[in-house]
């Protein structure tokens, strides 16, 4: 077979999309049929990171003994291609391979990243700039179907046969199952297709006996509404979210309904919109902390290509129907439900399983020593097995907690449909959808101690603000932080 590599050549075809804290997302714009329907996730290099580094290195001997169980993430010769197998072989069958593309790694040259890194420079936002650049000397990149646009079963076919003709040192983990491909040319033009991008986030409250009693808010505050408030502090939102993710996993479509719009209100980081494949809501990299009437007012204009809709009837009612559109996929989809189980491998919350980590890397445990809590060294006297399993639960739950949610919807087309819809009665109309988890990645062992400092960071804040809701003479600026995040605390009580 004929090796396939992305050249300088290639590089204007692929523009920006968006980024996360690992990875800056290119869609593709030309006309190859290969890569038509598809997006190219680009490995970042971090500000602090040695820029002499050739690629990630292999797992570290205590990650290989936490994913000892999953023979094929040891061979891996990178920490790359060891995300890449983490995603099909972890990821898929806990979520359901129909739910997460991995991907297929491709090759690319220096030349080629070198010049989407200059490339994309203008479209990313100042502070990730800042923080981290595309990894000009990674050999590889992961490429995947584009779930802002919906898939087509003869474009299914031919993109599967263009992907079969690349070499198999390219493509290890290609299934029968993770090669979808969604058209933006051709056959399809006439048909509109409007995506959503969610981060659902943690959907239950701990319940662990190792939290600590000072720390009891986790268990009735859920750990995105408490960040809300340490992210106010430190300047990083402008206002806190009334989202909380308890709502989006209860079951309840009332509350699912209110998930949502909550979302819609206050965007931040956590929710997209595409309009057959262009982004026209939310923020490339950063974060929109509200939705303000001018932004509203474009958004609801926008939906009137997707709703087949009477203007004078439903005059403003656009974006009502679009929110009510993406509860209903969630609710019926059932497909957080599926989520959940897999966030709850986290039985022992990060305040239990930093004591298993600090036996996995056998270190002395520094909680231990400052904590001076007895019941807290029985961690320590569990089988070295035991603290494996709660290490690599722990860190799969992370990615369960930090993945992205794709909704792509289409009007039903007429005849025979294969995939699952959503009716709106005010409307009568129905509508397929195809939803898929994204953003996958491997948690890295050496950030338990991060992880574990985060989380203490993020309740003392929330004590501190506690403690200081009733002092007098604050600033204006101290005074509409400690209302919202009080907010959060009465919230948590209904």
């Amino acid at each position: 077979m004929v090796e396939f590599v992305l050249e300088a050549k290639d590089a204007p075809d692929w523009i920006y999309r968006g980024e996360g804290g690992l990875n800056i997302v290119l869609a593709y714009n030309g006309s190859s049929p290969t890569f038509i329907g598809k997006v190219l996730r680009v490995r970042k290099l971090k500000k602090n990171e040695s820029e002499y580094v050739k690629a990630p290195s292999t797992l570290s001997g205590h990650e290989r003994l936490v994913w000892k169980n999953v023979g094929e993430l040891l061979s891996a010769p990178t920490k790359d291609v060891a995300n890449h197998k983490y995603a099909h072989l972890v990821l898929c069958p806990l979520l359901g391979s129909q739910h997460v593309d991995a991907g297929v790694r491709v090759l690319v040259t220096k030349e080629f990243l070198e010049l989407l890194h200059g490339g994309v420079l203008l479209q990313r936002p100042s502070w990730r700039v800042d923080n981290g650049r595309v990894n000009t000397l990674l050999d590889s990149a992961i490429l995947m179907s584009d779930h802002s646009i919906f898939p087509h079963g003869n474009w299914f076919l031919l993109n599967s046969l263009c992907l079969a003709s690349l070499s198999n040192t390219m493509l290890p983990l290609v299934t029968d199952n993770l090669l979808l491909s969604f058209p933006i040319k051709a056959d399809h033009e006439e048909e509109v297709c409007i995506s959503v991008e969610i981060k659902p986030k943690c959907g239950f409250l701990p319940t662990s006996t190792f939290i600590r009693e000072e720390n009891a808010a986790k268990k009735r505050i859920s750990r995105f509404r408490l960040h809300q408030i340490l992210k106010l502090h430190q300047g990083k939102v402008l206002q806190i979210s009334e989202y909380d993710p308890l709502d989006m996993f209860s079951g309840s479509k009332g509350r699912v309904v209110k998930s949502v719009k909550d979302l819609f209100l206050t965007p931040q980081n956590n929710f997209r919109v595409f309009l057959n494949g262009r982004l026209v809501f939310g923020s490339l990299g950063g974060g929109a902390d509200d939705t303000n009437t001018e932004i509203a007012e474009a958004f609801e204009e926008t939906l009137k290509d997707f709703f087949k809709a009477d203007d004078e009837r439903d005059r403003g009612m656009h974006t009502p129907y679009f929110l009510q559109l993406v509860a209903g996929a969630v609710s019926e989809s059932g497909i957080l439900d599926r989520l959940l189980q897999v966030q709850k491998l986290d039985v022992f919350d990060i305040e239990g399983a930093i004591h298993a980590y600090y036996d996995v890397v056998s270190q002395a445990c520094p909680v231990c020593k400052e904590l001076q809590q007895p019941a807290a060294s029985v961690f320590h006297s569990i089988p070295f097995d035991q603290s494996l399993k709660i290490v690599r639960d722990f860190l799969i739950s992370l990615t369960a907690k930090d993945l992205s949610l794709m909704i792509s919807f289409r009007r039903t087309p007429k005849g025979n449909s294969q995939s699952p819809s959503v009716y709106l009665e005010p409307l009568d109309q129905s509508f397929d959808y195809k939803a898929s988890f994204i953003d996958l990645d491997m948690k890295p062992l050496e950030k338990m101690p991060y992880y574990y400092k985060l989380d203490q960071e993020i309740v003392s804040c929330y004590k501190q603000m506690m403690k200081t809701v009733n002092q007098p003479e604050k600033s204006p600026a101290e005074t509409l932080y400690e209302e919202q995040s009080h907010a959060i605390e009465g919230n948590s009580r209904t």
